[in-house]
């Protein structure tokens, strides 16, 4: 044809160009007829059959049934699917289809109240369960609240179904929200990843390796995958290399989450044993003293917290999110106190003696451990984290940080601080460190040795109560709690320094990365194993630690 007629070839290629505007347009016009009335037209109503296979055993009568109530989109059907999401439907033994609604049964269809003594539940397996679900979230894409649509869309994320392909591509078409229609563009592709059209294939594969969540692993892995005959299940390579290129950027991101993860873990674990080995470090250092009973100093920290949350539940509930305030000093005093009585009654007696000073310490760690026993029970008790220390922040796609861990890791950084602070700006820690360096000397200068060493040793044991207030927000509180983290703090102290704080700190923190590295190729006991054989190494090249101190051992 001449004279500017078109060509049908160039039809064709427009119609390619705006395939998608088209195919929005066409679904959209399709909703609409399928409407309840679309020009005058009403739709024909729910009938007894189309809902009686409900009452079947027959699983595809079952979904057919279901796709029938989702594609009509009234009033009955929608009250019919919400019944099925809610266990509310109930079969007769005559065929009827009867919806539960509170003490009365209704009929399916003609809304009439009825009674059937004989109706049995409706039950429906997991699949059959999804679709309604689904269908449900994807009716409520068409809502005008913004809030409402979001939710769907949340929905249908957690657990796409290509059957919803239509009403998704229908609320993309009009959807006017810009962060609603993104979520909706993941949404459609993951619907469309098995679309017949290479190019839809094609956007909805990089739309879903675009999102970066690492829940998309198995929607792309069949993609690359190969059958049983070595050919490729996805026939396309353009559509292959899209989605092998998502695979390796989701294998990118889980790489850098685990090893943030572990990282933080390795952290956490350290803060813990750097309050439970600061305290140990201040009074080996000064007093030559391996007492084997501080880990009991951590114990009776934590169920100092206990009774202090038990209080303010009872005396002032109002004020139950900053009961932590309450505890710490609390759990200082408590093992500070227990830490000066053991000192003045048992330690004093014991100094120059390290192996009866640790036969007896033993001892006296058997006591309060039997002593917490018979006061609180032999049972673990719970002790409940603020609302403030609940939750976590997410920081990677698969990678939460619990607030209570970041709380604990940011508070061991405080008491170290304050340790810091007391033993270098005070007249205690002058003494203190006189006392480590040099006992006969800081004796003959005036300085009383035997007070000091009561007082450090408060201080330690309080330091350590601190570490026990810390260790009752992520674990369960009982009169072993200590014996689980006196061997890690006596290698944190040894591998950084006896009586050196800075030491410490990194020994903590190091045992803490070193074991968290390990732990996912050997397991935790052969993970503190490695750890022991390594430390074990180091001291035999360097016997004073990382950072060495001139002090009493080189007195004698």
């Amino acid at each position: 044809m001449r004279g500017g007629a078109l060509n049908p070839l160039h039809v064709v290629r427009l119609l390619m160009i705006y395939r998608h505007s088209l195919r929005a347009l066409l679904v959209s016009i399709l909703f609409a007829l399928a409407s309840p009335a679309v020009f005058g037209e009403t739709p024909a109503a729910l009938t007894t059959d189309d809902v009686a296979p409900l009452a079947q055993d027959d699983f595809d009568a079952k979904s057919a049934a279901i796709d029938k109530l989702i594609a009509r989109h009234d009033a009955p059907s929608r009250a019919i699917l919400k019944a099925l999401s809610a266990d509310n439907v109930l079969a007769a033994d005559s065929g009827e289809v009867l919806l539960q609604d509170g003490d009365a049964l209704k009929d399916a269809v003609s809304g009439k109240t009825v009674t059937a003594n004989d109706a049995q539940p409706v039950t429906l397996n997991n699949l059959l369960r999804s679709k309604v679900a689904g269908a449900l979230s994807g009716l409520q894409l068409d809502s005008p609240d913004l809030e409402t649509r979001r939710a769907a869309v949340e929905a249908l994320l957690k657990d796409p179904d290509p059957s919803m392909k239509a009403q998704i591509d229908a609320a993309r078409a009009k959807e006017t929200d810009p962060a609603l229609k993104k979520r909706l563009d993941t949404l459609w592709a993951m619907t469309a990843l098995h679309n017949p059209d290479v190019a839809t294939r094609l956007e909805a594969v990089k739309l879903v390796a675009a999102r970066h969540d690492l829940d998309m692993y198995e929607l792309l892995r069949p993609l690359v995958a190969k059958k049983a005959d070595g050919s490729f299940a996805e026939p396309n390579d353009a559509i292959r290399a899209a989605a092998q290129q998502g695979i390796d950027s989701l294998d990118a991101i889980q790489r850098r989450s685990e090893i943030a993860g572990t990282v933080f873990a390795g952290l956490s674990l350290g803060s813990v044993l750097l309050l439970a080995a600061l305290g140990l470090a201040i009074t080996y250092g000064l007093i030559g003293v391996i007492n084997m009973a501080h880990g009991e100093f951590l114990m009776i920290g934590a169920y100092a917290t206990y009774v202090v949350q038990n209080l303010v539940q009872r005396y002032a509930p109002g004020a139950f999110d900053w009961y932590p305030l309450f505890a710490i000093p609390a759990s200082f005093l408590a093992a500070a106190l227990v830490g000066i009585v053991l000192e003045r009654l048992v330690l004093k007696h014991l100094y120059g003696r390290p192996l009866e000073t640790l036969l007896t310490t033993f001892g006296v760690s058997l006591i309060l451990i039997q002593a917490t026993r018979m006061i609180f029970g032999a049972q673990n008790v719970q002790v409940s984290n603020p609302s403030w220390m609940s939750g976590g922040v997410t920081v990677l796609p698969n990678l939460i940080l619990p607030y209570n861990r970041i709380a604990i890791l940011a508070f061991s950084l405080i008491v170290v601080g304050i340790a810091w602070a007391v033993l270098t700006k005070t007249r205690l820690g002058l003494f203190v460190r006189a006392v480590t360096q040099n006992r006969r000397m800081a004796a003959c200068v005036g300085v009383k040795t035997a007070l000091v060493d009561s007082y450090a040793f408060a201080f330690g044991a309080g330091i350590a109560g601190l570490g026990g207030c810390a260790l009752s927000q992520i674990g369960n509180v009982g009169p072993d709690l200590g014996q689980n983290y006196i061997i890690d703090s006596f290698m944190a102290v040894v591998l950084g320094g006896v009586g050196q704080i800075a030491g410490t700190v990194i020994g903590g923190f190091g045992l803490g990365l070193v074991s968290k590295a390990i732990e996912p190729f050997w397991g935790a006991v052969l993970a503190k194993i490695a750890v022991l054989v390594l430390i074990v190494l180091f001291i035999q090249k360097r016997p004073q630690g990382m950072f060495a101190l001139k002090g009493r051992s080189a007195e004698a």
